[in-house]
């Protein structure tokens, strides 16, 4: 009976070991060399027997040595069954040389090579910001148009397939499909606190709030136990993370969650600084990684900026790849600019163009990110309906952040919260279908024209919202479908060198404006949809 049941726990580590085959993973072999494109991920797998009280806090990892002299030490973390893992990727070709150093004697001086060859068609590295840029930018220096989807419950949608995670990719499908390529998302939470729609419990298959038997320490969340971490809960992590980087969606990673009822060890303790750092150290490695602290970092009374500040501390410490990092607390960002590489915001406002305007003028070499607005789109359930549930005006939200030369996050009821439908579009006739495709027309329009070369001039027009080039080569106005006119003297001095095109927020649609250019413009679909003129001066 014993036999059988190792012979099954080697089974189920196996399956998962082969569901997340996104990764390359090898065993380590002294002096071996692997190969993997640049910005791809590859596990180095040493097997040893330890006796240390506690592997998932031993200093263990690699100091890897670039052919040109550069150096990199890259901490590793344990992965269980006496598995421990050197999870690297790179984005400077050629040769690294690695050497592993640890507390246990057994985990030292493990030797090998990785040699990074050219990158995969279409990848483009991780999101940066160049230096006083208040813009993103990708490793290879393309231009990066964040545009956020919010999913926090995303770890728990396939949780219990060893095997696959379809509904995962169905729905990262539809978020890549629909121009979004960032996830705002948490490692775990557990249940949202307001009161759930008495449809959704008609409805299982879509609840995955207070699950009973996924927690990242041992234990469960009604029971916890700290001591240790659930070796289990990261490899499936793994999937979704990895899942992401393949393509290309950024994980906006919150370690932390304060308002969904998780039962989190005391801030500081060591199963505390356990959690944290296995996370950091765990998921550093890949490309497509972004960290947040927490969200809504200051509030509900946990942790203050002291504690905050300690966090960005260890993250700087430990992460040898230098991610991204924001905490979600404007409060905090606007006080400590320093400590982050960009401002979050979360201003549901109604004046909400100014409010953000405001923040873009402030922080001259940042960008800012407002995470969440206050629109949340409706869904079959009433999960969180925030101020606005009507697709439209959520839409309309999202751009008046960008005309204020901020970024943005979508919201929809039905998959941002302990409500997942990963498959909107094929639910039964007569169920609310998400408007994801307006989404899809924003994207394409910032692809069309390079947001990262627009900036918000307010003074420059009236009755309307603008994003212009500083040579005012390219202008976007945009005329809500309430205004009757729109009067702009931006183009006076060179009018008849300009092309002018609408663009229609819920459609896509373009139209080729021929009419009277003396200053008063109409927009077409005045009454029914959101406008966007779009001039250029002609080549």
């Amino acid at each position: 009976m014993k036999t059988n049941r190792i012979y099954l726990w080697f089974v189920m580590c196996l399956t998962l070991q082969l569901s997340s085959a996104q990764i390359t993973s090898v065993k380590h072999k002294n002096n071996k060399s692997y190969n993997i494109p640049k910005w791809e991920v590859i596990d180095v797998v040493i097997e040893t027997k330890t006796r240390l009280k506690n592997p998932f806090v031993a200093d263990f990892g690699a100091t890897f040595l670039h052919e040109n002299g550069t150096i990199q030490k890259v901490p590793g973390f344990y992965n269980g069954n006496n598995q421990w893992v050197l999870r690297f990727s790179n984005s400077l070709q050629g040769t690294w040389k690695f050497t592993t150093y640890g507390e246990d004697k057994k985990l030292r001086n493990k030797k090998g090579t990785i040699i990074v060859n050219p990158p995969k068609k279409g990848k483009h590295g991780a999101v940066t910001i160049k230096k006083n840029d208040k813009k993103f930018s990708y490793e290879d220096g393309s231009p990066y148009f964040l545009l956020a989807f919010e999913c926090d419950w995303l770890y728990a949608l396939d949780y219990h397939n060893n095997k696959s995670i379809p509904k995962t990719e169905h729905l990262l499908n539809l978020i890549q499909e629909n121009g979004f390529n960032q996830v705002v998302m948490n490692v775990f939470s557990y249940d949202v606190r307001w009161k759930k729609d008495k449809e959704l419990a008609k409805h299982p298959e879509h609840e995955f709030g207070a699950p009973k038997d996924i927690f990242p320490f041992l234990g469960n969340n009604e029971n916890p136990d700290f001591s240790s971490l659930n070796v289990d809960f990261f490899k499936k992590f793994d999937r979704t993370i990895s899942l992401m980087n393949d393509k290309e969606i950024v994980s906006h990673l919150m370690i932390y969650v304060w308002n969904k009822l998780v039962a989190w060890p005391e801030m500081y303790s060591e199963a505390d600084n356990m959690y944290f750092d296995y996370v950091i150290k765990r998921y550093q490695a890949f490309p497509n990684m972004l960290w947040d602290i927490s969200k809504e970092a200051l509030y509900y009374g946990r942790a203050d900026a002291k504690y905050i500040k300690e966090r960005i501390e260890r993250v700087r410490k430990l992460d040898s790849y230098n991610r991204l990092l924001t905490v979600h607390d404007y409060g905090f960002c606007n006080k400590n600019p320093e400590t982050v590489d960009f401002i979050s915001s979360q201003d549901w406002s109604h004046n909400i163009y100014n409010k953000m305007l405001d923040a873009h003028q402030k922080f001259t070499n940042k960008p800012v990110f407002n995470i969440e607005h206050g629109g949340y789109e409706k869904s079959p359930y009433v999960v969180f309906t925030g101020n606005y549930d009507n697709a439209e005006s959520c839409l309309r939200r999202n751009y008046m952040c960008l005309f204020a030369g901020v970024y943005t996050t979508y919201y929809w009821q039905g998959t941002s919260w302990n409500a997942m439908i990963y498959n909107p579009f094929e639910q039964p006739k007569g169920v609310y279908k998400p408007k994801f495709e307006y989404f899809k027309h924003m994207n394409q329009l910032f692809r069309n024209i390079d947001f990262s070369q627009l900036e918000p001039m307010p003074h420059r027009n009236a009755g309307t919202y603008n994003l212009s080039t500083k040579d005012l080569s390219t202008v976007l106005l945009y005329i809500p479908k309430e205004c009757h006119s729109m009067r702009s003297w931006i183009f006076r001095k060179d009018v008849k060198q300009r092309t002018f095109e609408w663009f229609n927020t819920l459609t896509g649609e373009t139209q080729t404006y021929n009419g009277p250019v003396e200053g008063q413009y109409y927009n077409p679909w005045q009454g029914t949809a959101d406008a966007i003129l779009i001039s250029k001066l002609k080549k």
